[in-house]
C-alpha cells in the first residue's frame, strides 16, 4: 500500500539518500514498526534518483491503526531534513534574488551573516537571537503543514511546498535576511569608519613618546604616560574626530578618542583579555604602534590592584 512519496529536485542527490536514511531510521527503528515477529511494516525505497517512496508492508499493514503515527513521524523527519539540508540554499536563493543585481553589496558575507544566526556562532552577542526555541518553532511551522498535506495528498514535492505553502515559514526567513543585510550595513559602515580613523592616526603628529593602557576590566581602562603616571581621558583635540567618536562609537569605545587625542607614537595595553573587539579596533586604528601584554613585571601589580572588587 502506498502510503507517499517525496520529490526533490535533482541538484540535491546527497540529500535525497540522507533523507531516505532518516526516514528509515525514524519509520522503523525509532516508531518500532514491526509485527510481532520484527518484519517491517513499512518500506521505504528510491523510486528513482529524485523521489522516494513509502508503503505499507501487507497484510500486516493496517491504515487505521498505523497510518497516523507513520504520517505524523514522517512530517517531523522530513522538517528536520528542510531545516538541517534545505534551510540555507533557501536564504541563500532569497539573498542572490533580492541583492544579486547591486555590485556594491557581497552576497556571500550576508550568506554567512545568516548562517552565523542560525547555526550556532555567537556573533557579538547577537548570535542564538534565532537559535533554538526559534530553531523549534520554524521547524513545527514545516512539521504542522507537511502532516496536514501527507494525510490529504500523498504525492510531496517538496520545493513546490516551499515555495507555495508555508507563508509564515518563507516571511520567518526574509525576516533573517532583512537582519542579517541591516548587520551587514552597520558593520561596512563601521569598518569605513574605523578606516577613516586609522588615515586620520597615520596623518596626526606623535605628542608623546609612550602610553600604557591598562584594562581594569569590562569596557572600563586607565591611560598613564611613560612614567606610569596617570593621564586625564578626557578626549580634547580635534572637534571633528571628537564628535564623530560620539556619533558613530559605542559609548564603551571612547577610550579611543583619548588615546586620539593623545597621539602616542606607541601603545602598549596591559590586559587579562586581549581578544576583546575594543582592544583589536585599538590595534586597527594605530596600525604598528600597539603591543599587548597580559602581565608584565611592569604592569602587574597596577593591574592587579585596578581589577579587585
Amino acid at each position: 500500500m502506498d502510503l507517499f512519496s517525496v520529490t526533490l529536485q535533482a541538484s540535491l542527490h546527497d540529500g535525497i539518500d540522507k533523507l531516505k536514511q532518516q526516514l528509515l531510521t525514524g519509520l522503523i527503528n525509532e516508531l518500532h514498526m514491526a509485527d510481532g515477529k520484527g518484519a517491517p511494516l513499512v518500506e521505504v525505497h528510491m523510486n528513482n534518483r529524485e523521489s522516494i517512496g513509502c508503503k505499507g508492508v501487507l497484510p500486516q499493514f493496517r491504515l487505521q491503526e498505523h497510518g497516523p503515527a507513520i504520517f505524523e513521524a514522517a512530517a517531523g523527519i522530513i522538517a528536520e531534513f528542510v531545516i538541517n539540508e534545505l534551510e540555507p540554499l533557501l536564504l541563500s536563493s532569497m539573498i542572490r534574488k533580492k541583492y544579486s543585481s547591486n555590485p556594491a553589496i557581497d552576497t556571500s558575507i550576508i550568506e554567512k551573516y545568516c548562517h552565523e544566526l542560525l547555526f550556532g556562532n555567537d556573533w557579538d552577542g547577537m548570535g542564538k537571537r534565532f537559535h533554538d526555541a526559534d530553531r523549534a518553532r520554524r521547524k513545527s511551522k514545516i512539521a504542522d503543514e507537511l502532516h496536514h498535506y501527507l494525510q490529504m495528498d500523498g504525492e510531496l514535492n517538496l520545493k513546490g511546498f516551499l515555495t507555495f505553502r508555508v507563508a509564515s515559514y518563507r516571511t520567518e526567513l526574509t525576516e533573517i535576511v532583512e537582519y542579517a543585510m541591516d548587520e551587514y550595513v552597520l558593520d561596512k559602515q563601521y569598518q569605513e569608519f574605523i578606516s577613516l580613523l586609522k588615515y586620520f592616526v597615520q596623518l596626526q603628529e606623535t605628542k608623546i613618546p609612550l602610553v600604557h593602557l591598562l584594562h581594569k576590566g569590562g569596557h572600563e581602562f586607565v591611560m598613564y604616560n611613560e612614567s606610569f603616571k596617570l593621564i586625564d581621558c578626557k578626549p580634547q583635540g580635534d572637534r571633528i574626530v571628537a564628535e564623530m567618536l560620539e556619533t558613530e562609537m559605542n559609548i564603551e569605545d571612547m577610550v579611543i578618542s583619548s588615546l586620539i587625542s593623545a597621539s602616542p607614537k606607541q601603545i602598549r595595553i596591559h590586559t587579562r583579555l586581549p581578544e576583546m573587539g575594543v582592544i583589536r579596533t585599538i590595534e586597527t586604528i594605530f596600525d604598528g604602534r600597539v603591543t599587548v601584554c597580559v602581565g608584565c613585571s611592569a604592569c602587574s601589580r597596577s593591574l592587579h590592584e585596578l581589577i579587585q572588587p
